[in-house]
């Protein structure tokens, strides 16, 4: 009779020091924080919410607001206490295996060079509508150039572009909420006060009623999708332990108010029936109060949005990748570091997969690369998932190893983090009953399956070998 295998030790709290450069300072951090989620998927894509929500949208960001604040807190404590280049990777390997950091590794890497595709194609369409004699394809070989250039470089540059891209879309978030500010009061030119008709007419507040309110949840959870790269990057500053709670403190509540305060302004100012999906309300909006050339100025700034999305999805992409490899859950190869400390093999294999996803976006958007699509649709939810259950088994741990390390602490522990798990529960339960979404959950949850498939694999040989 053969005696049962003793459980592996738990990982060490302390992670092993990074060998990539430390070259992002606080201020990059911050800004990444704030412009991380502030993208197309705002600027464009909350048309959608609003034309089912009504003016309820604004109660739609707000639940989906506060719940991007909570996994973006736990993700704070738990990279303030153990800064890795892997972040949630990492925390999820150390609470619960190996399985769970292989899995969720490889699904956000997935998620990223998936979307990087819709990005650089997104940003094509808009540089060719303004250079029609350039074809589309032209404009996204370089943009993928200029980024892969920039993230072989020191991660300074990085941090540089980032930097600016969402100083540009901060600026854009505070001037659009000053001018709606002016023009609800009735004080630009040409402009009365607005008073509340567009928030209480047509149909009321909840037109739709609280269903509307729910379909609108749906319609703008993914926007809030990105404010995870703070967390990767903050491994590649000075002090990580610092600047990655400085960043996600200063971080949280602008978003919300980015968010909501902006959307508030939209359906204050314009009727929610005036809505079309698919078309910029803030456009509208700056039309309406008289700002000339409003489509153009949005469209630089959505421009610039999802360059800085493909941009820092590059930089996440490949250093989950590269913290994959670390963990010996990726090819050994993608381990090489240049003199300045830039994992560029893990560059190069995430931005040629990115390059695969475009052209199957160029030649099959209907088709194939739907089908990609849609297999990533829901993994930010599983991610999210894992990072919250992350952070409920490395409480206890830290509270009891190390202490002193929680110097950024998830609220309402351990309430706040199960009611953020009970929320993204009810979401995947309501994207199941919706025709529009459903196909998402099942093609992500199959994506999902297969790799959790590949990680129990690998489990029971690794077991089998001892």
């Amino acid at each position: 009779m053969h005696d049962a295998p003793t459980a592996a030790p738990p990982a060490p709290l302390a992670p092993e020091p990074e060998p990539l450069s430390h070259g992002l300072k606080q201020r990059h951090l911050t800004m990444l924080g704030l412009g991380g989620v502030i993208g197309a998927g705002l600027f464009v894509g909350s048309g959608a919410g609003i034309a089912v929500a009504g003016p309820g949208i604004v109660l739609s960001y707000l639940i989906a607001g506060a719940l991007a604040m909570l996994i973006m807190r736990m993700l704070g404590e738990m990279s303030a206490a153990m800064p890795a280049s892997g972040a949630f990777s990492v925390h999820a390997e150390r609470a619960l295996g190996r399985w769970a950091g292989f899995s969720v590794g490889w699904l956000y890497w997935f998620l990223l060079v998936v979307v990087l595709a819709v990005e650089a194609s997104g940003a094509a369409r808009i540089a060719h509508g303004w250079a029609p004699g350039v074809p589309q394809w032209t404009w996204v070989l370089l943009f993928m150039v200029v980024f892969t250039a920039t993230n072989l470089a020191a991660v300074k540059n990085f941090g540089e572009f980032e930097f600016w891209f969402a100083a540009l879309k901060v600026g854009a978030i505070v001037l659009f909420l000053a001018l709606g500010v002016l023009a609800i009061g009735g004080w630009l030119p040409d402009t009365s006060p607005v008073g509340m008709a567009n928030l209480t007419g047509q149909g009321g507040f909840l037109p739709a009623g609280w269903g509307g309110v729910v379909s609108g949840v749906l319609a703008v959870v993914f926007a809030f999708g990105g404010l995870e790269v703070v967390t990767i990057a903050a491994a590649e500053s000075r002090d990580p332990a610092r600047n990655v709670a400085r960043a996600v403190r200063s971080a949280v509540w602008r978003i919300l108010f980015f968010y909501v305060g902006s959307i508030l302004v939209v359906v204050t100012l314009l009727p929610w029936t005036s809505m079309e999906p698919g078309e910029s309300p803030y456009v509208a909006v700056l039309d309406a109060i008289g700002v000339p050339a409003a489509g153009q100025i949005m469209n630089v700034v959505v421009f610039v949005a999802l360059l800085s999305a493909l941009n820092a999805n590059l930089y996440g992409s490949s250093r989950m990748v590269f913290s994959l490899a670390e963990r010996g859950e990726a090819p050994a190869g993608l381990l090489k570091v240049s003199g300045g400390g830039v994992p560029r093999r893990a560059v190069l294999a995430s931005v040629a997969f990115g390059f695969v996803s475009v052209l199957l976006n160029l030649a099959w958007p209907d088709s194939v690369f739907l089908y990609m699509l849609n297999a990533v649709g829901a993994v930010l939810l599983f991610v999210w998932a894992l990072i919250a259950v992350s952070q409920l088994r490395l409480r206890r741990r830290i509270e009891r190893e190390a202490p002193e390390k929680l110097t950024l602490r998830m609220w309402g522990f351990p309430w706040l983090t199960w009611t953020a798990l009970a929320a993204m529960a009810a979401v995947l339960v309501l994207m199941l009953a919706d025709e529009g979404t459903r196909p998402q959950v099942l093609w992500s949850g199959g994506a999902t399956a297969a790799v959790l498939a590949v990680a129990g694999a690998r489990e029971w040989r690794q077991h089998r070998k001892m």
